[in-house]
């Protein structure tokens, strides 16, 4: 997991969720931030927004109890790396 991955990730969460930033940490899962499922729809759309990628929904399901957050990071960090590529060899 890129750490910046997981620091814009907690910045989402506290700046536009308004999620206490103590008990944002990796191991955390998405369902236990006190988010109704709406608003962890929206989360990840503004995650998705601001690395300008998006994960497929047979990956995540926000709503899937057990997703963490370290999980989050690590499917966009994946789909980072899979942009990059796919920008690189349109170029």
């Amino acid at each position: 997991m890129n750490p910046s991955t997981f620091d814009a990730i907690s910045a989402v969460l506290v700046d536009q969720f308004h999620v206490e930033a103590a008990s944002v940490r990796p191991q955390v899962a998405l369902d236990q931030l006190g988010l109704d499922s709406l608003a962890l729809m929206e989360f990840v759309f503004a995650v998705e927004d601001r690395f300008d990628v998006r994960i497929p929904e047979d990956r995540l399901d926000p709503r899937q109890a057990g997703v963490t957050l370290e999980q989050l990071a690590l499917l966009l960090d994946e789909a980072i790396a899979a942009k990059a590529s796919r920008d690189v060899v349109s170029g």
